[in-house]
C-alpha cells in the first residue's frame, strides 16, 4: 500500500483515539480543542440543512414504492449491516422485490469528468449507479463496491445491490431496469432527498451518543433530538439486561417508536481463502492472533474472549482499511512467533485481504447474524406493515 495512504491511515487513528479519550498528552489536548471548535461550526451546518429540507425547499423526490433507511445518528459501530441483511431477507421471502441502495464508502470513486458532467444532466440522463449483485451474480469486488455492498452482495442471493452516492438515481434505476419495489437505504439516515419512507435508527446499547459531541469533536453526525424521525428503533449489542433506563432516554426523544432489542450472535468460522466452516467450539482455548479495521475493534475482541479463544496478539487499523500483502505478512509472523494457530478477523474485514499465495496460519472470519432478543412482536409488526405498501406511480 503507498506509503501515503498508511499515514492518512495513522493520522485517521490517532484523531479517533483523541475523540475517543483513548489518547492525553498536549499534542491531543491541542487537537481535541481544535475539534470541538470545528464541532460548533458542523453543528450549524447539519441543523441548517436539516430545516432546509424540513421546509421543503430543498430537492426531495417519491419513487412510488416502499422505501426504507436503516441508519444510526453515529458514525460507525452499530452493527447496521446484518440489519440491513435481515429486513432484505425477510422482505425477500414475503414475496417482495428487494434492492439495497448503498453508497459504497470508500469504494473506488467515479471518474471526475463523469461526476461533474452528471451534476448537470436530468437523473434518467446519468451514468447508472453500480450493479455489485443482479440478484442472480456477484458482478464487482470489494474495491470496485466498497467492503459492506459486496458482503451484502455475497450474502443476498436474491436481492439486487446498488453503489451510487445518488440514491434517487440508483432506486430509479433498480424500479426501472430490475423491476424491484422495495428499496433498502444502507447508512441511509442522512440522505434526506427520499421522502414517504420508514426511517429504522439503530442505538448502541454499550454507547448510545458515544460522547454526545457532534463530529468532529464526537462521533454524533446529528444532534439525539433527530431520533425523532425513527419509526422503529433498534437497539443492538444487547446482552440481556434490563434497559428501562436507556429506553426511558430514549423516549425523550421520540415518543412513538417501538423498540426491538438485538444482538449479533456467532454463527460459525469461515476460512476467508478456502471457506471451509469451522464450528465456534473450534475457538474453544485456541491461541489466535486477531486483524481488524473496524470502528470499535474492542467489541470484536470481547467478542473473541467470550468464545473461549486465547487472544495473543492482536492488530487494529482505521476502519475500512485494505489490508496490504506486508501488513499481513507481518501479522502472519507476530502471531505464529507467540504460538498462535489461526488468524480471526471479521466478515466486513475478510472481503479487503490480499489474494496470498503460501500463508503460515489459516485466517478464518466470524459469520455473525442478528438475533431479537425483545421486541418480537414490534419487528412482525413492522414488517407486516412493510408488506401492505402498495405501488403508486413515481414522482421525480
Amino acid at each position: 500500500m503507498p506509503r501515503a495512504s498508511n499515514r492518512f491511515d495513522r493520522i485517521e487513528q490517532f484523531a479517533v483515539d483523541v475523540i475517543l479519550e483513548r489518547r492525553w498528552g498536549f499534542r491531543a489536548g491541542v487537537f481535541r480543542l481544535l475539534l470541538w471548535f470545528l464541532s460548533g461550526i458542523y453543528r450549524v451546518i447539519v441543523q441548517a440543512r436539516l430545516k432546509w429540507f424540513e421546509s421543503r425547499m430543498g430537492s426531495v423526490h417519491a419513487l412510488g414504492c416502499l422505501v426504507i433507511s436503516v441508519g444510526n445518528l453515529t458514525v460507525g459501530g452499530t452493527g447496521k449491516t446484518p440489519v440491513v441483511e435481515l429486513f432484505a431477507r425477510e422482505l425477500t421471502r414475503r414475496g417482495r422485490k428487494v434492492a439495497v441502495l448503498s453508497r459504497g464508502y470508500k469504494s473506488q470513486p467515479a471518474p471526475f469528468p463523469q461526476t461533474l458532467v452528471d451534476r448537470f444532466r436530468p437523473i434518467e440522463r446519468r451514468h447508472p449507479p453500480r450493479v455489485v449483485s443482479d440478484g442472480r451474480s456477484l458482478l464487482l469486488d470489494s474495491e470496485m463496491a466498497g467492503d459492506e455492498p459486496f458482503m451484502l452482495a455475497s450474502n443476498l442471493k436474491d436481492v439486487l445491490v446498488l453503489v451510487d452516492k445518488d440514491r434517487v438515481k440508483s432506486g430509479l434505476h433498480a424500479i426501472r431496469k430490475f423491476g424491484c419495489d422495495t428499496l433498502l437505504l444502507d447508512d441511509g439516515l442522512q440522505f434526506l432527498r427520499l421522502k414517504e419512507r420508514i426511517d429504522i435508527i439503530l442505538v448502541d446499547r454499550e454507547s448510545p451518543f458515544a460522547n454526545r459531541y457532534l463530529l468532529p469533536r464526537g462521533l454524533l453526525r446529528e444532534p439525539p433530538e433527530q431520533l425523532r424521525r425513527a419509526n422503529i428503533i433498534f437497539i443492538t449489542k444487547c446482552d440481556g439486561r434490563d434497559l428501562s433506563e436507556l429506553k426511558a432516554e430514549l423516549r425523550r426523544y421520540n415518543g412513538h417508536a417501538e423498540f426491538v432489542e438485538c444482538c449479533h450472535k456467532p454463527l460459525h468460522l469461515e476460512e476467508v481463502f478456502t471457506h471451509e466452516v469451522k464450528p465456534l467450539s473450534f475457538l474453544k482455548d485456541l491461541r489466535v492472533g486477531s486483524i481488524s479495521g473496524i470502528a470499535r475493534p474492542e467489541s470484536f475482541e470481547e467478542g473473541l474472549k467470550k468464545l473461549g479463544v486465547e487472544l495473543i496478539y492482536s492488530r487494529h487499523f482505521a476502519d475500512h482499511h485494505r489490508f496490504s500483502e506486508n501488513e499481513i505478512a507481518r501479522m502472519f509472523e507476530r502471531s505464529k512467533a507467540r504460538g498462535a494457530r489461526a488468524v480471526i478477523t471479521t466478515e466486513k474485514d475478510s472481503v479487503r485481504f490480499p489474494r496470498l499465495g503460501k500463508r503460515p496460519l489459516p485466517v478464518y472470519f466470524l459469520r455473525v447474524e442478528i438475533e431479537i432478543m425483545r421486541g418480537h412482536d414490534a419487528f412482525q409488526r413492522c414488517l407486516d406493515h412493510m408488506c401492505r405498501y402498495q405501488e403508486e406511480p413515481a414522482l421525480v
